[in-house]
């Protein structure tokens, strides 16, 4: 098979829990690069906290915040920011029952506060670092959301129409935190702009990730890969599964098709 394009997720596939990365991984991704394959760098996360690793690991292009916007090497070729009004319902359900939000732009995070344990605990284990306090003014450049402090049961709360879904953040420790999902707006669908723009058939397309926000990524590639540390329910949207972040997960998959050694 003749593979044209890798994209990665970063928590939990590129990182281990302690912020690091296998030298194996780093590895693999010049070993590919050097065949001609494009790599993305495929995360929730905001795409001004990735920069340095994007930089330590020799990519350019992204897709960032859950698939609402997406960067080919400086062409954008996607961006969906989150509707106003929906912004607005979300902070008042979360006043109403104590969560906390995250609201992502192109540029800052934006949290409805940053003192309490669970904020700081986010803050620090994302390594966050353009973080300011949220206000009404930001609501219509939102391109993604986190909720925190939630119950499972209480996802429901902010799922107010079809197109949304709220997905666990598969982190240690932040298991009460959930990235607002949308249908229309995701990893996958990014990958099918991208896959698009750049003419290459979802066939020659592979993926690697670990959490429910991979989820649709990982249906829209021909060679997908979820993490041995993936989230038990991942498992069944992706054709192979691979070795943990921690035993080089990534490298150990690409080894499998051949494409690194």
């Amino acid at each position: 098979m003749n593979y044209n394009i890798l994209f990665l997720d970063i928590d939990g596939t590129i990182l281990k829990p302690d912020h690091t990365y296998t030298i194996s991984t780093k590895e693999a991704i010049a070993q590919v690069q050097d065949k001609g394959i494009e790599v993305f760098l495929a995360t929730g996360r905001p795409i001004h906290e990735i920069r340095k690793l994007a930089d330590e690991l020799g990519v350019d292009s992204f897709i960032g915040y859950n698939g609402a916007l997406a960067i080919y090497q400086n062409e954008t070729i996607l961006n969906e920011p989150m509707d106003k009004n929906t912004i607005e319902e979300f902070l008042k359900i979360a006043q109403t029952n104590n969560h906390d939000v995250v609201c992502y732009t192109d540029e800052k995070n934006y949290f409805t506060t940053l003192d309490t344990p669970e904020v700081k605990k986010f803050i620090e284990t994302f390594q966050m670092t353009y973080n300011n306090l949220l206000t009404q003014e930001i609501t219509d450049r939102v391109l993604g959301t986190t909720i925190m402090k939630l119950n499972p049961s209480q996802a429901a709360l902010y799922e107010l129409e079809t197109n949304i879904h709220l997905s666990r953040v598969n982190v240690k420790g932040l298991q009460h935190c959930y990235d607002v999902i949308r249908k229309t707006v995701n990893k996958g669908e990014a990958i099918k702009r991208v896959l698009e723009r750049l003419d290459i058939p979802k066939e020659n397309a592979i993926a690697f990730g670990d959490g429910m926000n991979d989820k649709e990524m990982l249906q829209t590639v021909g060679e997908s890969f979820a993490m041995g540390n993936a989230a038990p329910e991942l498992f069944e949207y992706a054709k192979h599964k691979t070795t943990t972040v921690e035993e080089s997960g990534i490298f150990n998959g690409l080894q499998s098709l051949g494409l690194v050694k």
